[in-house]
């Protein structure tokens, strides 16, 4: 299949399984592939929670023995701050760069308030993914999940953000509690990027929005710069504002 392959990067507790509707639909226009980050889903479990540099120079190796470099890496959560050090690390390796609903807030760098935003988000969410979700908690283990919230809260991804060498497409819902529109505005303008909100999605826009941020990833990964306006969506543009991601108080 022609095109720029592209790679989904799914979250902290969670597995490839719920990237899946978006990834079906991607698959329409170039290759997909959704690894499963060590320790979660199919993938073997190493004794500890890697962190996120481990999984982005796991993700290196996998990219070079694979063969699949450059390619269109779209980070979901927690998997876009893993996106995002990949790029970092490997820049001949990333031609573009989503960040869905990427975590950390510096204004919820803990991981109680990481987990009080993920409980806010709950009743945005369907009721639909709960099995989904179970499954994936009890492949990955609670301790492993509880031990990458912490390499989540610790990960200072403004700094990453700043040498990216990509303008990313930040991309979440409007409903989003776990990285608010406002974060998201934030990390596009440190970045250059854009932001781009799917109306009546929360958190897991890829997965109860995949149509949509199908497309709005495939016109990116083509470099089609009025995807978002022709979408009907909201979105915010880096301008003369000095607003960017700062670092956590504590």
């Amino acid at each position: 299949m022609p095109g720029t392959p592209v790679v989904l990067l799914h979250g902290l507790a969670v597995s490839h399984r719920y990237l899946m509707p978006t990834a079906r639909r991607l698959a329409a226009h170039r290759p997909v592939f959704v690894p499963d980050l060590p320790g979660f889903g199919y993938s073997d479990k190493p004794p500890v929670a890697y962190d996120v540099d481990r999984h982005a120079r796991h993700l290196s190796a996998w990219l070079d023995a694979r063969e699949l470099g450059p390619v269109g890496v779209v980070g979901h959560s927690f998997g876009a701050e893993v996106a995002a050090r990949l790029a970092v690390l490997r820049p001949d390796a990333v031609s573009s760069l989503v960040l869905a609903g990427p975590t950390c807030d510096v204004r919820a760098r803990s991981r109680w308030g990481l987990l009080r935003r993920w409980l806010a988000d709950l009743p945005f969410e369907p009721a639909w993914q709960a099995p989904i979700l179970a499954c994936d908690v009890a492949q990955a283990r609670p301790w492993r999940v509880w031990a990458t919230v912490g390499h989540s809260a610790r990960n200072a991804i403004e700094d990453d953000l700043l040498e990216l060498p990509v303008r990313p497409l930040v991309l979440g819902g409007a409903l989003d509690p776990v990285a608010p529109p406002g974060w998201r505005s934030a990390v596009a303008i440190a970045t250059g990027g854009v932001a781009v909100t799917v109306p009546g999605a929360a958190h897991n826009a890829l997965t109860t929005a995949g149509e949509r941020c199908a497309a709005l990833i495939e016109a990116h990964v083509r470099g089609d710069s009025g995807v978002a306006d022709a979408a009907c969506v909201s979105v915010a543009r880096k301008s003369g504002s000095s607003e960017a991601p700062r670092g956590a108080s504590g």
